[in-house]
């Protein structure tokens, strides 16, 4: 009887053991300040600008570090992508949504080419005005 229970105790900690080194650990990286950049207007002589927090899902959150090294590379693709999009694309929701993508495909790429693994889960924009 004492064997089954060593042995059932055992198991349970094998158990416990595999599943807490399987989950990974999601972090979140925001830039600081918020973005802030231009974008076309209607006529090509007036502009509007956009200002957006930006936040980074992160596979593992040892992989903040890294990340807060490539921000200014990780910064100039988003104000590259938001300084190109026409007022209507800014200030419409599919809009928004097509533009967080490309951000996202954008990061993702970049920072596979920099360090050689996927770091990036998913680009959420936490607020986003328009002028």
């Amino acid at each position: 009887m004492n064997r089954i229970c060593i042995a059932l105790m055992a198991l349970v900690l094998i158990c416990v053991s595999t599943n807490s080194r399987a989950e990974s650990t999601v972090g979140y990286f925001g830039f600081e300040p918020d973005i802030i950049t231009n974008y076309i207007g209607q006529s090509n002589k007036k502009l509007g600008y956009v200002r957006v927090t930006v936040d980074l899902m992160l596979d593992d959150v040892s992989n903040i570090a890294v990340v807060e090294h490539h921000t200014p590379l990780l910064r100039d693709a988003i104000v590259q992508i938001l300084s190109k999009e026409p007022e209507e694309t800014i200030k419409s929701l599919t809009g928004r949504e097509e533009i967080r993508q490309r951000c996202a495909e954008k990061l993702k790429t970049l920072l596979k080419e920099e360090t050689g693994q996927e770091i990036i889960r998913e680009v959420l924009f936490t607020k986003y005005l328009y002028h």
